[in-house]
């Protein structure tokens, strides 16, 4: 597909300048992390031991809860001498990860971000991490990316959610103007009806993007939707997604609308891009320079141990570059297949893993039938944090919806009950809501809460 002169300008000049005005040194985290990523085991191995033992020396002299963690287990610093070493010290659970976020806060370097997930419990989660972590999650982003020749000054069509809370005004501006000169098209997907499919069609045909990103499940309806209508009017787009499984018999009707180069990613809002695949399409790349992957199972005596080839566990993630709220060890509650340390056939050293196997949501359905995002709740809750600890929405076999919440407090705030049936009412049209404040809403056995609960039809 021909880049205009704008693009062009974008990619080659507009965007590196841009980036390095604000002191941000991307390109050149890029320019290493394409070296790297084809360097020898044995380099990668150091390069990890290094950030490693950095990060771990800084969590117990700088952090009350890993000093604490480490004294009771009899670990120092000065214990971690080689890359397994990494596993003398426990995992973090999410809900311990809830409780220690001041005593894992290092009182350097500061925090620039600070965000909240609702995860795989539907808990709210603060994340914070420093300017060196964002550096390199935009890095390592680009370079999974890129393997799906979608790279920074690219258009893209991005097919995402929509916040709960509608900004204000300045902030819709200045995020108009800002998608507007990166050339990063959204379109809301939580709403999958018909016309809305026709709009993304329209926008494809209108916009020409040179990738398209978003929801695997919401890129799959679209592109059945192409198929069953023979709208495909565009050579090959590259397809980069990810949030959810993209089965095989997605995968088929994704590569026929948009052409064979389909990508999948893993990632999370704690860490953002953890796995991306490659053009070999056999596994996900660890962004090994910036994170630690494992993949554990639990023994019957409940400790841990590495996955063995082919084995499930879960994924367990440790941010090297977070020194302002260390993550070390954290368990996502995601499962993943864990794979041996075989070279791939594009060349790239980093390790593989996968498929991700933790996160399938399922899909509801509005008053006509048109299929609705079941991660909608995930955005509306990630804005419910000081309203609610957790949530989990049914809907039954009648298309009505009962949705349980466990507030912060005795009682759910009314404003907060009006903005739920205002949000759910304008994604789920015509269909009854019933809100249930409960106490606790129960875990599956492995620990995990089904969030959407889709009933058979009768």
């Amino acid at each position: 597909m021909a880049i205009d002169p704008y693009g062009r300008a974008l990619k080659n000049v507009l965007y590196p300048a841009w980036e390095r005005l604000r002191g941000r040194p991307t390109y050149d985290l890029l320019a290493s992390l394409r070296r790297t990523e084809r360097a020898s085991v044995d380099e990668l191995t150091a390069i990890r031991t290094g950030y490693l033992r950095r990060l771990v020396r800084h969590a117990y002299f700088h952090t009350v809860h890993y000093r604490r963690v480490m004294d009771e287990v009899g670990v120092h610093p000065d214990h971690l001498q080689r890359f397994d070493d990494l596993r003398r010290i426990p995992t973090l659970a999410r809900g311990l990860a809830q409780t220690t976020v001041e005593e894992r806060t290092a009182p350097w370097p500061s925090v620039a971000v600070s965000k909240t997930t609702s995860g795989s419990t539907g808990q709210p989660l603060e994340v914070r991490f420093s300017e060196e972590s964002r550096h390199w999650r935009d890095a390592t982003k680009w370079r999974g990316y890129g393997w799906g020749n979608y790279h920074m000054g690219d258009k893209a069509l991005i097919l995402w959610g929509v916040p709960a809370i509608a900004p204000t005004r300045l902030k819709r501006a200045k995020l108009a103007i800002d998608h507007k000169l990166r050339r990063d098209v959204y379109a809301n997907c939580m709403v999958r009806s018909k016309e809305k499919l026709l709009e993304m069609v329209h926008l494809i045909i209108h916009e020409r993007p040179s990738a398209i990103t978003g929801y695997a499940q919401a890129i799959a309806d679209l592109s059945r939707f192409i198929n069953a209508e023979s709208l495909r009017a565009w050579k090959d787009i590259p397809v980069i997604y990810g949030a959810e499984r993209l089965w095989p018999h997605d995968r088929d009707d994704v590569a026929q609308a948009f052409g064979p180069a389909v990508f999948e990613t893993y990632g999370c809002r704690e860490f953002m891009l953890m796995g991306s695949e490659c053009e070999a399409h056999d596994g996900l790349h660890e962004q090994a320079e910036n994170l630690i992957v494992e993949i554990l199972v639990t023994d019957r005596d409940g400790s841990f141990r590495p996955a063995r080839p082919g084995e499930q566990g879960e994924v367990a993630v440790t941010d090297l570059h977070n020194l302002a709220c260390p993550f070390i060890r954290y368990l996502t509650g995601d499962l993943a297949i864990a794979r041996a340390a075989t070279p791939c056939s594009c060349g790239r050293t980093l390790a593989r893993f996968g498929p991700v196997e933790g996160r399938v949501t399922e899909t509801m359905r509005d008053a006509e039938g048109n299929p609705v995002e079941g991660i909608l709740f995930n955005i509306l809750f990630l804005n419910m944090a000081k309203h609610t600890k957790q949530f989990q929405v049914v809907q039954r076999a009648d298309r009505r919806l009962l949705l349980r919440v466990v507030p912060v407090g005795d009682s759910l705030d009314p404003a907060a009950e009006a903005l739920i049936r205002e949000y759910v009412g304008k994604h789920l049209r015509g269909i009854p809501l019933e809100i249930e404040v409960v106490p606790e809403i129960s875990l599956s056995r492995a620990g995990k809460l089904r969030r959407v609960i889709v009933e058979p039809q009768n």
